[in-house]
């Protein structure tokens, strides 16, 4: 008697279409996997909805606002990566902030971290400005793409792991896309550095075993099983408050780390 064909991960008990819906679980998974390259996938990411407890806190922190904020018409949805789709520098942080890129629309851009992250940028020369207002205000990276692997803003700034894993395919196809360009990845913290190996081991790249541990300046060449080139995986210290104003992390640290990075990518970033 012929038996069932084995059932689709992607299929849903709900009925076929069903994870179509953005605020379905599987919808990260099935979207991102469709998505042909980053321009549709930045697009698509922007109207997910499968994490209750992030749209709640997205959509109330854009309602509440903060008093400096009240004249601002909060983005209040998933922020999309930036950059060039050819990017062969990748910025891997953790996830939005409330009031930051929920509020202005763009990664790393409303708050003090993405103050500090852009200045470098464009100090280095990978940046036509050293300022990010919002998305849309002219503002062009160089040869370097910024991402998220959580793509909004959670509560105290930490996604739960159920949420992490969620969120992972947009990411996950992201890196599918860059693969071709990538060359150098910064992981901007600890979160980052973690939820990164599986993806990048999972995009075709050699993870090896024990996994390498983070910490700021902490080196890995991740070595293509395609025979294709390799990938320099670099960590640094989060550009948070937390790090620059305890002098964890000092702006010449970040330019120096960056400057690393860039130039392992295959670019050219000003010197001091």
């Amino acid at each position: 008697m012929p038996q069932p064909p084995d059932e689709d991960p992607a299929e849903d008990p709900e009925g076929p279409g069903a994870v179509e819906a953005p605020d379905h679980p599987l919808h990260p998974a099935a979207a991102a996997a469709r998505a042909p390259d980053l321009t549709v996938l930045d697009r698509v990411v922007t109207g997910c909805r499968a994490c209750p407890r992030l749209v709640e806190w997205r959509e109330e922190t854009a309602r509440v606002k903060r008093r400096a904020y009240l004249d601002w018409d909060y983005w209040a949805r998933p922020i999309p990566g930036f950059g060039p789709p050819d990017a062969p520098l990748v910025l891997v942080g953790l996830a939005p902030a409330a009031h930051g890129a929920n509020r202005t629309g763009r990664i790393f851009t409303g708050d003090p971290s993405g103050d500090l992250l852009y200045a470098a940028l464009h100090h280095l020369g990978l940046a036509n400005r050293a300022l990010s207002v919002r998305h849309g205000d002219g503002l062009a990276l160089h040869g370097v793409r910024i991402t998220d692997p959580v793509r909004c803003a959670p509560p105290d700034n930490r996604p739960s792991t159920a949420e992490r894993d969620t969120c992972r395919p947009w990411i996950a196809r992201e890196f599918e896309l860059l693969r071709p360009t990538v060359r150098s990845v910064v992981a901007l913290g600890g979160f980052a550095w973690q939820t990164l190996l599986p993806v990048l081991d999972a995009a075709g790249w050699t993870v090896p075993r024990p996994r390498p541990r983070f910490g700021h300046g902490a080196h890995v060449t991740l070595t293509a099983r395609d025979g294709g080139p390799p990938l320099e995986l670099y960590g640094c210290y989060h550009v948070s408050p937390r790090n620059t104003n305890t002098g964890r992390l000092s702006t010449v640290m970040l330019r120096e780390l960056l400057r690393t990075a860039a130039r392992a990518a295959g670019l050219d970033p000003a010197e001091e």
